[in-house]
């Protein structure tokens, strides 16, 4: 397939007029006024914006669907509503549950890898149950946990694992980030750690920080605990939900500032209750509310995740004043670089899985590629 005529952002995420060519799945060639006759069928771009394809690297559910149904079932819609919406792969994450539902969870994604119809799965956030009862959010208390070599490595044997966040400061937590890096990206999460214990856990391989702010101590000038640590630390890259709700917007600029546009990465963190209509739901035993653009348990007291997604999340940071250029990295190649995909997919350049995305001058989503796939729904701009 020919795309014509499109403002390509390429591996440098500066746009440029042109024309690319997509050949068994993958981005053959990028050029001005590529020969149609040698690649087939033509997608007439008519100057829309070519982007590399949405990475989600933190996402629970959405439509009444969630990673801890253990069901691939429910993986599948979740893959297919996320195509939908301009990510063209992600992480499932997964919830603190009891061990047995938890290997049901993961074995229930090993058993879809590879069947996706729509974004595919680069490998699971484990995020829990290695976490602080003092900063569990929405985490189930009954089943947090101390953090353990032998569940992850049993985990591992039914699917593939991108990331496993917990709180460092725990026992054992050190000794399993030096056992799970550099194959596993290891992330701080749910903690109550000073400045000291990140810093720690720094040293042991942790490297990425789940939801930026949320679920850890506020940073004081003189205990800059574990959001300083982050901050502070030019190898460490760190999530944020830019929903409008979870962090405010002056905070997301202050943090984008002190990232730099590679180390922030943009999450939806989204739950079961995501894209359904505001009002209370019963999902997996938990009682949600959804209102004001977020979901709640307790009664509407406590935040339980996002209802957003990352395509709107991107759009929530152009209009919040994020340079262009740092909004666009944000939910494409840092996301690949946490989850060691970057070599395949996150830029466009040649060689690379033709995971693709176009937009208008708007940024209106106009047509979803996925390894050189069309995808249902796609508006044909031919």
């Amino acid at each position: 397939m020919l795309i014509r005529d499109a403002l390509i952002y390429d591996d440098t995420f500066r746009p440029q007029r042109g024309d690319l060519a997509v050949q068994h799945g993958k981005i053959a060639a990028i050029g001005e006024q590529l020969d149609p006759e040698t690649w087939g069928e033509v997608l007439d771009a008519r100057g829309a914006r070519l982007v590399p394809g949405f990475i989600d690297i933190h996402i629970h559910g959405g439509l009444g669907y969630e990673v801890s149904d253990a069901n691939p079932d429910s993986i599948d819609a979740i893959s297919r509503m996320l195509a939908a919406k301009g990510v063209t792969s992600f992480c499932p994450a997964t919830m603190t549950v009891a061990p047995d539902h938890l290997d049901a969870c993961v074995r229930s994604i090993g058993e879809y890898i590879g069947h996706e119809h729509g974004a595919y799965i680069h490998g699971i956030h484990m995020e829990g149950p290695y976490i602080s009862l003092g900063k569990r959010g929405a985490q189930d208390a009954r089943h947090v946990r101390w953090p353990s070599l032998e569940e992850v490595r049993r985990l591992e044997a039914y699917a593939p694992l991108s990331i496993v966040s917990m709180s460092p400061e725990l026992p054992g937590a050190l000794t399993l980030a030096r056992e799970l890096t550099p194959a596993i990206r290891v992330a701080f999460a749910h903690s109550e750690a000073t400045y000291e214990e990140a810093q720690a856990g720094i040293a042991a391989g942790f490297s990425h920080a789940v939801h930026l702010f949320c679920a850890m101590p506020h940073m004081h000038h003189r205990s800059p605990g574990l959001v300083g640590a982050v901050l502070d630390d030019p190898n460490v890259t760190a999530e944020l939900i830019c929903d409008g709700v979870h962090v405010h917007p002056a905070m997301v600029r202050l943090a984008f500032r002190l990232l730099g546009e590679d180390r922030a990465v943009t999450v939806s963190d989204a739950v079961a209750a995501a894209g359904l209509p505001d009002g209370v739901y019963r999902i997996n035993d938990t009682e949600f509310y959804r209102a004001n653009g977020a979901v709640f348990i307790n009664q509407g007291r406590t935040l339980a995740g996002s209802s957003s997604n990352i395509y709107d999340e991107f759009r929530n940071l152009l209009r919040w004043g994020i340079d262009e250029t740092a909004a666009l990295k944000t939910v494409t190649i840092n996301p690949a670089r946490v989850v060691q995909a970057h070599e395949t997919t996150g830029s466009i350049a040649v060689g690379k899985t033709a995971d693709l995305l176009l937009a208008d001058n708007d940024w209106n989503l106009r047509t979803v590629m996925i390894k050189g796939v069309l995808q249902d729904g796609s508006q044909s701009t031919s």
